[in-house]
């Protein structure tokens, strides 16, 4: 499964995409424990992060989101995830609309203390993205490529 982050950006900041796999080990796990083993750890493999540039009209970001989630590897297996906030609300019509072969969820971000919203649009703070992100890292279950071109702003960021 291959989960894709946009954050969208136009004319201060850069449109941001970052493509995170979850290999599904079903069948390891399930022979595993069988076999009285545990399962294997949770393991995400960031595979490509992305920045485009300045001023690229919405329409185009959604057309190359398009073409991504409709391509091979990810037609299927992907889920979307696009910041909601500012605005992001029409930019999500538009990609509803699209004919995306992903799930989509709108996520708002938030200053905030607590998650609220629903579990189609949620509003989600700040600073429990960012730890979630660190403990991950922390804890090895996410890797980065460092043959990903851009690895070095990533890792900055």
């Amino acid at each position: 499964m291959f989960y894709i982050g946009v954050d969208l950006g136009q004319r201060q900041d850069h449109t941001a995409l970052g493509i995170i796999e979850r290999p599904e080990r079903v069948l390891e796990n399930r022979y595993r424990l069988h076999n009285a083993q545990p399962p294997l750890p949770l393991e995400l493999l960031v595979r490509r992060a992305e920045r485009y540039p300045l001023g690229i009209p919405y329409p185009r970001i959604v057309e190359k989101i398009y073409e991504l989630t409709n391509s091979t590897p990810f037609a299927g297996q992907c889920a979307l995830i696009v910041d909601a906030t500012g605005v992001g609300a029409p930019v999500i019509d538009m990609l509803r609309s699209s004919g995306l072969r992903c799930e989509l969820t709108a996520v708002t971000i938030t200053g905030g203390e607590r998650q609220s919203g629903t579990s189609s649009r949620p509003s989600v703070p700040k600073k429990d993205l960012l730890a979630s992100l660190q403990l991950s890292l922390e804890k090895n279950e996410m890797r980065i490529s460092r043959r990903i071109p851009s690895v070095r702003t990533l890792i900055h960021e």
